[in-house]
């Protein structure tokens, strides 16, 4: 029964040509085993600068920084709306003590008048008795609103005191928090410089077409190239049947090998 035809694995034309066997080989690509072996090293930094960054991207005082900016913002309009509410509160005051000022000083001026003696009439003192009266009434009431308003006030000033004092201390915590982040971000960074210097080293030294190759698997499933052990790809972790093995065995050293199930170049080593 005669072998399948080869098939053509997407990218340019003659890219990628997968045998039957079930590995593929990048014809179009030649690279010294010394090369390739130098593409572990290079998979090894990008997968510790993958970590840096995640590493980066969870770390505990990103969480605490934003909730410390959430609450800084809750507290700022928290904080607004009672200083709106203060000024409402201010205003109204302002107008109950005027309206208690205006009914005292009716009072006063109606009992300046009885005691005066500037009544005669039985009726007319009747009705200015039963006027004071009702003002004395409306002034109770209007005190009961004015107390009602600065009670009001002083639970506003005393909140208003309250989110103060978490401000000031949210500002103290926010600040310490952002001393830990940057610290841990500088010890970040300069890992993943060293990491990039040492990466820029070895990339300069590979083959730009063997390099490039390695890039786009790079991109497309997180990790370029694996190394083949003891007749296991440490990409996926799946075993080669002997007759791969063989082929790959057989294979010119300069050739560059393709996991089939996880599409990560293959450098072999001594023990595949």
């Amino acid at each position: 029964m005669a072998a399948p035809a080869a098939r053509w694995a997407g990218g340019p034309a003659g890219e990628r040509q997968e045998h039957a066997a079930g590995a593929l080989s990048c014809g179009f690509v030649k690279a010294s085993p010394q090369a390739q072996l130098k593409l572990l090293e290079l998979a090894e930094l990008d997968t510790e600068l993958s970590r840096l960054d995640h590493r980066r991207r969870i770390l505990p005082e990103n969480a605490e920084f934003e909730a410390a900016q959430q609450r800084d913002a809750e507290l700022r309009d928290e904080l607004a709306a009672l200083e709106a509410r203060d000024s409402d509160l201010t205003r109204d005051q302002a107008k109950a003590e005027r309206d208690v000022d205006q009914v005292r000083t009716r009072i006063e001026r109606d009992r300046a008048r009885l005691d005066a003696g500037q009544v005669s009439s039985p009726r007319e003192l009747e009705n200015l008795q039963s006027e004071i009266v009702s003002l004395e009434r409306r002034q109770g009431d209007l005190e009961e609103v004015e107390l009602e308003v600065m009670e009001q006030l002083e639970e506003v000033t005393r909140r208003r005191t309250s989110l103060s004092a978490e401000q000031t201390a949210l500002a103290d915590q926010r600040d310490e928090i952002a001393t830990r982040r940057d610290a841990a971000f500088a010890e970040i960074g300069e890992q993943a410089g060293k990491a990039s210097d040492s990466r820029a080293a070895i990339a300069a030294d590979l083959p730009a077409d063997l390099l490039d190759l390695y890039d786009r698997l790079r991109a497309q499933h997180g990790v370029g190239a694996a190394a083949l052990r003891h007749g296991r790809c440490e990409g996926c972790h799946l075993s080669l049947n002997t007759v791969d093995l063989g082929r790959i065995r057989a294979a010119p050293p300069d050739e560059v090998i393709r996991c089939e199930e996880c599409r990560r170049i293959l450098v072999r080593e001594q023990t595949a």
